[in-house]
């Protein structure tokens, strides 16, 4: 990673730009050529934010930058690489390309999570907020409220409700559909539910969705898997499309659903073959 990080940022002074590092990178990196700035900071004062690592570290990033309305490029270190589309190989080909203008920008929606008990307190979720019954044996009751008024109840091990950007997390391993990116919809997947009646439903992302526990031994809300809220019986965990957005910067070559046949492994046709060749 040290290595990773002194190429990329000998190559943005190369190219006439200020590299800085994020404080806690620096720290455990040998990052004293550079300045290191909180995230706050980065926030205030950059313009752009080049992120190594794998979805997960680019969503904790976005997530933290979204409310400065700082573009970020992902340059993909992990496994899937659903958002991280550049790659440590091509960075000194496509990186000058982005930063001269070849880019198309992305707005990715977030979920707003605000606590009933507390209601003051906004949590963003770039990829979903999960209520689930924790380490308790037993289901939970749930309740979802949209527009408050009551939609449905059911019994299960918890409720996802996710952002298209979600739609390829925890909520497609649930049984979600996969929505694409400029869906502006939430879906909400009940996960391992009682009754199979309880399927998944996608709703305007313009909706105001309530989800109450009901009955409960033991039950928490998630935030991008980030933060833990607990939630006794009758609390409940209240969600809207939030005012940020997270801004990508892909190369003009990205193509959403070539990343879900790449990384899904989906074959183009029965045989296998590109449709060209038919």
């Amino acid at each position: 990673l040290e290595s990773a990080v002194t190429s990329l940022a000998e190559l943005l002074q190369r190219l006439g730009h200020t590299p800085v590092l994020e404080a806690q990178s620096a720290s455990e990196i040998d990052g004293t050529r550079w300045s290191a700035l909180s995230m706050a900071e980065i926030g205030g004062t950059c313009g752009l934010m080049v992120v190594l690592g794998g979805d997960g570290t680019l969503i904790s990033v976005a997530r933290q930058l979204a409310p400065y309305n700082v573009p970020v490029v992902g340059v993909n270190q992990g496994r899937l690489g659903f958002l991280t589309d550049l790659s440590l190989a091509n960075l000194g080909e496509s990186l000058p390309r982005l930063l001269a203008g070849e880019y198309r920008e992305e707005r990715r929606v977030l979920l707003s999570a605000t606590h009933s008990a507390t209601g003051s307190e906004e949590f963003l979720a770039v990829n979903d907020v999960v209520v689930n019954r924790g380490a308790a044996t037993s289901l939970v009751d749930l309740e979802i409220s949209l527009h408050d008024r009551f939609a449905y109840g059911f019994r299960a091990d918890g409720v996802i409700v996710a952002t298209p950007t979600g739609s390829t997390a925890y909520a497609l391993s649930a049984g979600g559909p996969i929505m694409a990116p400029f869906v502006n919809a939430f879906t909400i997947v009940p996960i391992a539910p009682h009754a199979l009646t309880n399927r998944p439903i996608v709703l305007a992302d313009d909706s105001v969705i309530r989800i109450t526990v009901a009955r409960a031994r033991e039950a928490f809300a998630s935030i991008d898997g980030h933060h833990v809220i607990p939630l006794a019986e009758g609390d409940a965990v209240v969600l809207r499309r939030a005012q940020a957005t997270v801004r990508l910067w892909h190369p003009f070559d990205y193509d959403y659903y070539q990343t879900l046949r790449g990384k899904l492994g989906w074959a183009e046709t029965p045989e296998g073959l590109a449709p060209s060749r038919l």
